[in-house]
C-alpha cells in the first residue's frame, strides 16, 4: 500500500514523476480566474482561525456539511464558535474520500502549515491547536499566502459598477510584488429581464459612471468607458455566466426597444424574442470591444443557479446551491462565434460548461474558429464540479482527442479561498501522470526535454503569451 499523499501523490510512472518533480513543480501560477477579494488583498487580512481561514466563504466545503446534515447555523452562521465549525468539517471530511476536497484539504494543510495528520476526528485537537499556533505569524495574512503560493498574477472578478478602489490602491502602493487585476463581470446587463438585479445595479452604474442610462446606445457608451477603466487597471479578462447563451439576428432598433421597455417598468411584457434581441446586441457590442483591446472573453455555460429558493432568499447566491444544467445551446453559441467571427471581432475566447458530456461538443466549436493567435478559442480547464480526478482527466482526454493539447491555458482556482493554490499542484500531477502513462505505454513518442517544456508551457506559460499580461 503506497503512503498517502507523499512526493509521488497521484504520479503513477516515473515517466510522470519526471515530468511532475523536474517540469511542473517549479513553474509559478497565474491564476487567470478566481473571486478573492481584492478589499482583502489590500488590507492584508489575517485570521482569527482555521475555521475562518478555511470555512469563511467556501461553498465546496459547506455542501459536505450540509450533506452529513450539519445544521445551516452551524455551516454559515457567523456566531458559531470557531472550533465547532471546524470539528463538524473533518467530520464531514473523513467520510467524503474520493471528493476533491478530501485531496485539496490536506494538500492545503501539508502545503501551508506543514501538517501531515489525517483529517480524522482523533486528530482535530492537534490540528486545530497547531494550525492556529500558526496562524499568529504574519506568512499567514492574504498577500503572504498568496506569495508563498509562486503566484505572479491573478485576475479577481468584478462588476462594471465596480469602483476599482483597491486595485488602485495596490497598483498605486507599488509594494506587493504579485500583479492584482481586475475581470470585466458584465452579467446584470446582459440580464436586463431580471427586476431583481436590473434597476439596483443600474443604479449603481449610473452613480460610478455619472451619467443617466436612457437609451441602449447610452448604455453601450457607459460600459464603453468602463472597459477603458478596468483595461487602465490591466484587466485583459472579461467573464460571462450565460444560462444560456442565446443568439438571434437582431437590429440595435428591437435592442433599443426592449430595453425601452425595462427603463418604463414593463420588464414583464417583454417577450422572448424581445429578449434574445437585447441580449444578442449587447454580447456582439462587448466582443467587439474585447477583440478591439486583445482581451480574453470567458465563457461559463451549463449552470443551474440558485436552485434552491429558501436558501437563495437567506443566504444570497454563490453558497453552495448550484448544479449542473443541461440546456441547449450549441446551436446558438456556434451563431453568436460567427457573427462576431465574421465582423472581424471574434476574441480570444475560453469555453467552460459545468456540464462535462458538453467537453466536445465545444472543443469541435472551437476548432472552428481557430486562427490569428496561437491557441485562439480554448477548451476551459474542468470546472467546478468537474474539478476532480476524474474531471480533470476527462478534459484533458477530450481536449486531446479534438484539439492540440499543448496549447492549453492550464488550470485556475476559480476560489474565493487564499489557501486554494494546491489545486494547480493537483491539476498538474493529473497531467503529468496522464502525459506519463502515454509514454510508458508507447503511445507517444517520449522526448523528455520536448514533453517537458509543452507541460511547463500548460502550466503557465501558455497562459502568460494567452492573456498578454
Amino acid at each position: 500500500m503506497k503512503p498517502f499523499l507523499d512526493k509521488d501523490f497521484l504520479l503513477q510512472t516515473e515517466a510522470a514523476k519526471t515530468l511532475y518533480h523536474k517540469y511542473a513543480a517549479k513553474m509559478p501560477i497565474f491564476d487567470y480566474h478566481c473571486h478573492l477579494n481584492p478589499k482583502e488583498i489590500w488590507e492584508d487580512k489575517s485570521y482569527a482561525d482555521l475555521a475562518e481561514l478555511w470555512l469563511g466563504g467556501d461553498h465546496y466545503k459547506w455542501r459536505l456539511m450540509r450533506a452529513c446534515g450539519v445544521p445551516e447555523e452551524i455551516v454559515t452562521g457567523k456566531t458559531t464558535d470557531g472550533k465547532e465549525k471546524f470539528t463538524h468539517f473533518v467530520k464531514a471530511i473523513e467520510k467524503s474520500i474520493g471528493n476533491p476536497v478530501y485531496h485539496w484539504s490536506h494538500l492545503e494543510l501539508q502545503r501551508f502549515f506543514n501538517i501531515n495528520l489525517p483529517l480524522i476526528s482523533e486528530n482535530i485537537d492537534a490540528i486545530w491547536e497547531e494550525a492556529n499556533k500558526q496562524l499568529k505569524d504574519p506568512a499567514f495574512t492574504a498577500r503572504r499566502l498568496i506569495e508563498r503560493s509562486n503566484v505572479t498574477a491573478l485576475c479577481t472578478t468584478d462588476d462594471p459598477a465596480d469602483s476599482l478602489e483597491y486595485h488602485q490602491k495596490i497598483r498605486d502602493e507599488g509594494k506587493f510584488k504579485v500583479k492584482v487585476l481586475p475581470t470585466f463581470r458584465p452579467d446584470k446587463a446582459i440580464y436586463f429581464n431580471n427586476p431583481v438585479f436590473f434597476g439596483p445595479w443600474l443604479e449603481a452604474l449610473e452613480k460610478v459612471s455619472g451619467k443617466k442610462v436612457n437609451s441602449f446606445a447610452g448604455l453601450k457608451q457607459i460600459l464603453t468607458e468602463r472597459i477603458d477603466f478596468f483595461h487602465s487597471l490591466g484587466c485583459r479578462v472579461s467573464d460571462h455566466a450565460l444560462d444560456p447563451v442565446v443568439y438571434q439576428e437582431a437590429t440595435e432598433a428591437e435592442a433599443e426597444a426592449a430595453l425601452t421597455k425595462v427603463l418604463a417598468g414593463k420588464t414583464t411584457e417583454l417577450t422572448e424574442s424581445e429578449i434574445k434581441a437585447y441580449q444578442s446586441r449587447i454580447m456582439l457590442f462587448l466582443g467587439n470591444e474585447y477583440h478591439k483591446r486583445g482581451w480574453v472573453m470567458q465563457l461559463h455555460l451549463g449552470v443551474n443557479r440558485n436552485n434552491n429558493s429558501a436558501k437563495f432568499a437567506k443566504l444570497g447566491a454563490d453558497t453552495g446551491f448550484d448544479a449542473i444544467g443541461d440546456k441547449v445551446f450549441a446551436k446558438d453559441l456556434v451563431m453568436l462565434l460567427d457573427a462576431l467571427n465574421t465582423a472581424n471581432s471574434l476574441p480570444k475566447t475560453i469555453l467552460y460548461s459545468l456540464n462535462d458530456r458538453e467537453n466536445m461538443v465545444l472543443s469541435t466549436i472551437a476548432g472552428c474558429f481557430q486562427g490569428e493567435s496561437f491557441g485562439k478559442m480554448q477548451l476551459g480547464s474542468a470546472w467546478w464540479f468537474n474539478d476532480h480526478k476524474t474531471g480533470m482527466e476527462k478534459q484533458i482526454i477530450d481536449l486531446a482527442n479534438s484539439g492540440v493539447l499543448g496549447s492549453f491555458v492550464g488550470m485556475l482556482t476559480d476560489s474565493r479561498s487564499f489557501i486554494s493554490y494546491p489545486r494547480h499542484e493537483y491539476f498538474r500531477r493529473i497531467l503529468c501522470n496522464m502525459v506519463g502513462t502515454w509514454a510508458e505505454n508507447g503511445e507517444i513518442h517520449f522526448d523528455e526535454k520536448k514533453i517537458g517544456a509543452m507541460i511547463e508551457d500548460i502550466c503557465y506559460n501558455n497562459v502568460i503569451k494567452y492573456v498578454n499580461i
